[in-house]
């Protein structure tokens, strides 16, 4: 650890911009060690607080009545989403595609906390001697894109973790998604009884009532928990739409 307590991992440019993965122990809890991701500079995630991106797997599936599930994560970053969609017991496939390659990278090099249990769910049951398909596929591509195009397969869930918020977005290219013509678009990628999860910062109502145009149930959730980079109590807003 250097003088400063701060470690950087990995430091390279990627098409949204400049990526740090750094690591550091918290000064105010001697021995809790943080992992962050800033883009061109400011601060984009935390190890620390995952509640948000937790609860966006968690509620959506408790919400789905079937069994083996396959699950669509839009985003990787540092694979909390991914993980809690796992977790799940009625979950058997689960699809992430992440925009940025150096993300993936990270992954296989074992560079985020989670490293080892996600490359674990990528390779499968080496112990089953007829051989397991893995749970969890990790691909680069725009998620955008992808749910913008003609459906090769259907989901049970999509959930969605990229920008700030439907308002704040780090694409340009993404703000097609957040109207009601791209949501019609995402809507034909789920299943019968398929969910749509879209992380955000803030809440959005212009963004609710684009949901409520395309989806018969819409549920807006703020998740607030106590961020202790910057001791203070925060609040996100997961979006949930089904039908």
């Amino acid at each position: 650890m250097s003088p400063s307590n701060l470690e950087i991992l990995a430091f390279e440019p990627s098409a949204l911009g400049l990526l740090c993965l750094r690591r550091r122990e918290l000064l105010a809890q001697p021995g809790t060690m943080v992992t962050e991701v800033t883009l061109n500079h400011e601060f984009l995630m935390s190890s620390l607080t995952t509640d948000s991106e937790r609860a966006l797997a968690k509620i959506a599936l408790e919400t789905h009545p079937g069994k083996n599930l396959q699950v669509l994560v839009g985003g990787l970053g540092l694979g909390y989403t991914a993980r809690e969609a796992l977790v799940a017991r009625h979950v058997t496939k689960v699809e992430v595609v992440e925009l940025l390659p150096p993300v993936i990278d990270w992954l296989a090099r074992g560079l985020i906390p989670l490293a080892t249990e996600l490359s674990d769910e990528m390779r499968g049951d080496p112990a089953d001697c007829v051989g397991t398909q893995p749970r969890l596929v990790v691909a680069q591509g725009d998620i955008y894109a992808r749910l913008a195009g003609r459906p090769g397969h259907q989901w049970d869930a999509i959930l969605i973790d990229v920008d700030h918020s439907p308002s704040e977005r780090l694409d340009t290219e993404s703000a097609s998604f957040y109207t009601v013509d791209g949501l019609t678009a995402a809507r034909q990628h789920l299943a019968p009884d398929g969910v749509l999860a879209v992380w955000s910062y803030a809440e959005s109502s212009p963004f609710a009532d684009a949901l409520r145009k395309v989806f018969p149930q819409v549920r807006v959730e703020p998740i607030t928990y106590q961020n202790q980079l910057v001791d203070q109590t925060c609040t996100d807003w997961l979006f949930f739409a089904k039908g």
